[in-house]
């Protein structure tokens, strides 16, 4: 008889080979938050894991991948892996944000996307949006956030093709009310946008404005709350 204990993230397996083996994979359990924010200039003290493998305590054996800057506003990965006695490998990310304390506007929301104001350009065919799909920026810290759709929802919603098409990221909101993109994934297609250009938040009308170039296609986006 095999038995399996409760897991973080994963379960006990029986050997295809040997039924009488138990195979466990090692579960993680996260200190500190899942997503970190650090003032630039700043210093980040990471909390680490918790790695178990069935009963056994197998933090010693945690490898850290960090490319956290905290001298350079943006968004960095930390990631935990490890391997069990059978060689399997599996791990977990921590997500922290390095943001710039002077920034006081927050554009973060849901936005409504100007299907009259908003358009597709492929290869000088300009085609409108259809509708007014909806975008969400988080933030995560300051002047730093998470956005749902770069696209604007062009493929996501106005094709239907669902939320792996949509270009998920990151950016940052300046002083001056300048978005930059940090990165972007379409994890459908797997690549992401070539740049994001003309970016930027008006607080007085809450309204977003950027232009994606995206396959060799421009999506020029106006969105408002």
């Amino acid at each position: 008889m095999v038995f399996c204990s409760a897991l973080t993230f994963w379960s006990c397996s029986e050997d295809s080979q040997d039924p009488s083996k138990v195979t466990y994979y090692i579960t993680y359990t996260m200190n500190g938050d899942e997503v970190m924010t650090v003032p630039v200039g700043g210093t980040f003290d990471d909390p680490g894991v918790v790695a178990m493998e069935g009963e056994t305590d197998v933090t010693a054996n945690v490898k850290i991948d960090s490319n956290v800057d905290t001298n350079k506003v943006g968004v960095y990965t930390v990631t935990y892996s490890a391997t069990n006695v059978d060689g399997f490998d599996s791990s977990i990310s921590r997500t922290v944000a390095v943001y710039d304390p002077a920034i006081t506007e927050d554009m973060s929301g849901t936005y409504m996307v100007d299907p009259a104001q908003s358009n597709r350009d492929a290869n000088g065919s300009v085609s409108n949006f259809a509708n007014s799909f909806t975008v969400t920026l988080t933030e995560l810290a300051p002047g730093v956030y998470e956005v749902s759709d770069f696209l604007a929802g062009w493929y996501d919603q106005g094709s239907g093709y669902g939320s792996t098409y949509a270009a998920i990221g990151y950016c940052t909101l300046d002083g001056d009310n300048n978005i930059t993109m940090l990165s972007s994934s379409v994890a459908g297609w797997g690549d992401s946008l070539t740049s994001l250009t003309n970016a930027s938040y008006d607080p007085a009308t809450s309204t977003v404005t950027w232009d994606a170039d995206y396959a060799g296609m421009l999506f020029h986006v106006v969105m408002n709350k």
